[in-house]
């Protein structure tokens, strides 16, 4: 006969402030904390399971020997009031809510969660389910202001969770991606903020639960392993069969020819030559051409063979701007892809290829403009049992800490969702109407001319938005309109609402060194310093930098210039804003590395650890910023980004400056159904498209 011992617990008693104490663990109101009896090497140390409500538990896990304090941006305060029982049988401590039941091994720290009909609804898997590998921030990552950030906050862990799946389970979520996928199920995604990417780190499966991880570094869904370039997992041959090597063809729009050979299709980044941090070993992206040769109308293929290890459905992804065609044995694989230059696009596709056999490859690259990247690269074979785990990897967290959400249906592990990171907030009824958005209105008779003009025709127009630049130009950052142009703001703003209208505008973080708010938030230490240090200059031939929206001083700074300048000062006229860029999108094409020192540190750690979650601290800014001076008012923001959570601001996002073709029409439908069903509600689209193939611009 077992011996079990039982714990009710009651509303009550999970206010308590009393430890208890038990066989094989330690109860603190409602967290319960368990040290593993088995300390595997790469594994946990302690292990807390914390009942925040009958359907939902968070799990956390350390490898160090006691939990460090820190404040979720993602999760608000929860007022837990499930009922519950704690038993512990042999070495499995088991809780037991209303809803559903998790039952965790005391000796390795293995969970499985159950339904209340004893089905397992997701388990860890037995070994490796959680593993941990200390992790220090390289000092490139940091950049200049190095300086600033204490020793203890270079130190953190990427963690992986790995779990169990079965063949017929489907995953959703995670946000916007644009290579064509629904179900998630065996397919990789690297969770990263990018114009026209946005990363949620939540993810959804047909089997009615949810995981919402707490962590805002980068993530990998899937494969947790960088991808490899071609000659790292393949054997390379070139169109003559020499071993080591593709064959390179270069042919300018001259007609001149260079053949050489090729080690990796790695063309991927441009970096500032005045970057005194770039690492001069790694390859430099768009330098790796062939000296003086013109992109410009030039046409490129790499042509040879492939030897693969094994036989496998093969993982590629494909970073390209221009156009791009890539066959492997004989099949076009991806058909035409375009993307214009300042803006690169990634598209992953797999194909099989078989074990120890040439398989011809051939890419076609046709760039489009005096800049542009290609990038092919694959991921190391895996088995198809190891493809359908569940699979989550994070750069750089304190700890693992991950909310399981069980649900009759996805709509109640939606709300769940909600109930960890907050309500959506009611938008102005005028928000779900048609807008006006054109790049660019240049002047306030552009705005009144123009708004006239639908009502003129009898089109129902909600809102009109005035894009970038109604600054003077050198002047970014200073929210004020140049006069020049825009004589009398209130007076265009008091027609667009005679008119029976709305007015948003845009703002971005981003600010040129020149202005005032620039060297006010400078002043006090809330300006990202790398941009500056490296003397980059933006598409207008102006030097700037970003804010440090993780400040709350920062953030109250950001609104106040905002609000001086435009939205009381205006009389509450502006009804919307368009925060663009809050990735933040410091600079395009850069690597990975040199992105997080662009935008940190930041007044939290750094930009390594905070990398995804810009552009909720961003959202938070405007949105109490604006119900501080007007409670009385909707507020409503779109933005070119978003994360877990952000939709307590009122934020809706936009899957940013995608192209103006049909697969980048195709890619938004799978994009905005994943960002929803990613706990996020109102997702748009720029209907046209933004970027346009040179072909069709006009002289």
């Amino acid at each position: 006969m077992r011996l079990t011992k039982t714990l009710l617990i009651s509303a009550v008693l999970l206010m308590s402030a009393t430890g208890m104490q038990a066989a094989g663990f330690n109860q603190n109101g409602n967290y319960l904390t368990v040290q593993l009896k088995q300390h595997q090497n790469f594994g946990p140390s302690q292990i807390r399971l914390q009942v925040v409500s009958d359907k939902i538990i968070r799990v956390q896990a350390t490898a160090e020997q006691s939990f460090r304090n820190k404040q979720s941006l993602i999760i608000v305060p929860q007022n837990s009031k499930a009922n519950y029982k704690v038993e512990e049988q042999g070495d499995n401590l088991i809780i037991t809510t209303a809803a559903m039941r998790a039952v965790m091994d005391e000796a390795t720290g293995q969970i499985t969660f159950y339904d209340l009909k004893d089905n397992v609804l997701l388990n860890e898997v037995a070994q490796g389910g959680k593993t941990f590998k200390p992790f220090i921030v390289p000092d490139r990552e940091i950049g200049v202001d190095i300086a600033k950030v204490p020793e203890a906050q270079k130190h953190g862990w990427s963690w992986r969770a790995l779990f169990n799946s079965p063949d017929n389970e489907a995953f959703y979520g995670l946000g916007q991606h644009q290579s064509e996928e629904l179900n998630m199920k065996g397919k990789n995604e690297d969770l990263f903020q990018y114009n026209t990417k946005v990363s949620v780190p939540f993810v959804i499966s047909n089997k009615n639960y949810g995981i919402l991880w707490d962590s805002y570094s980068y993530c990998r869904w899937g494969n947790p392993e960088d991808y490899l370039q071609l000659n790292r997992a393949f054997k390379l041959y070139d169109k003559d069969g020499k071993e080591g090597q593709l064959t390179g063809t270069y042919v300018d729009k001259n007609g001149q020819k260079i053949v050489r050979g090729e080690d990796s299709i790695y063309f991927e980044y441009a970096m500032p030559e005045a970057s005194e941090i770039c690492n001069k070993t790694d390859k430099g992206g768009i330098q790796n051409l062939p000296k003086g040769f013109a992109l410009n109308g030039s046409k490129v293929v790499y042509e040879g063979y492939v030897e693969a290890p094994s036989n496998s459905f093969y993982q590629f992804i494909l970073y390209y701007a221009g156009y791009m065609k890539v066959y492997i044995d004989g099949k076009l694989v991806v058909p035409e892809r375009w993307r214009t230059a300042w803006n690169p696009n990634s598209y992953k596709f797999e194909t099989p290829i078989k074990k120890g056999v040439k398989t011809p490859i051939r890419i076609e690259w046709q760039p489009d403009g005096d800049v542009s990247y290609c990038g092919l690269r694959v991921a190391a074979p895996r088995s198809e049992a190891e493809k359908n785990q569940l699979s989550i990897w994070s750069e750089m967290s304190p700890d693992m800490d991950y909310y399981f959400i069980a649900g009759q249906n996805l709509d109640e592990v939606i709300s769940g969702y909600r109930t960890l990171t907050g309500k959506a907030s009611l938008y102005p009824k005028w928000t779900l109407g048609f807008w006006q958005s054109r790049e660019r209105y240049q002047s306030s008779k552009d705005i009144e001319d123009n708004m006239k003009k639908f009502r003129d025709l009898h089109i129902p127009v909600d809102n009109i938005v005035q894009d970038w630049n109604y600054w003077k130009l050198d002047s970014w950052g200073s929210h004020e309109f140049e006069a020049a142009r825009y004589p009398n703001p209130q007076a265009m703003l008091d027609s667009v609402h005679a008119m029976n209208g709305r007015f948003m505008i845009s703002v971005w973080p981003k600010f040129y060194d020149t202005v005032k708010n620039y060297k006010e938030l400078d002043s006090k230490g809330w300006m990202y310093h790398q941009a500056i240090k490296d003397d980059i200059h933006d598409w207008l031939g102006f030097r700037g930098s970003f804010y440090d929206a993780y400040s709350d001083g920062a953030r109250k700074m950001f609104w106040r210039q905002m609000d001086e300048n435009l939205y009381t000062k205006y009389k509450f006229g502006i009804d919307a804003w368009w925060m663009d860029a809050s990735e933040p999108n410091v600079r395009d094409c850069t690597p990975m590395w040199y992105r997080k020192a662009l935008s940190g540190p930041t007044a939290l750690g750094t930009s390594t650890e905070y990398f995804n979650a810009y552009s909720i601290v961003n959202a938070d800014a405007i949105y109490n910023g604006q119900r501080s001076v007007n409670p009385n008012q909707r507020v409503f923001l779109l933005t070119r980004s978003g994360f877990a959570g952000e939709q307590r601001y009122s934020t809706a996002t936009w899957s940013g400056d995608i192209a103006t073709r049909w697969e980048d029409m195709r890619a938004q439908m799978t994009a905005g159904l994943n960002y929803s069903m990613a706990g996020l509600p109102f997702w748009g689209m720029d209907q046209g498209g933004f970027c346009v193939e040179n072909r069709y611009v006009s002289a």
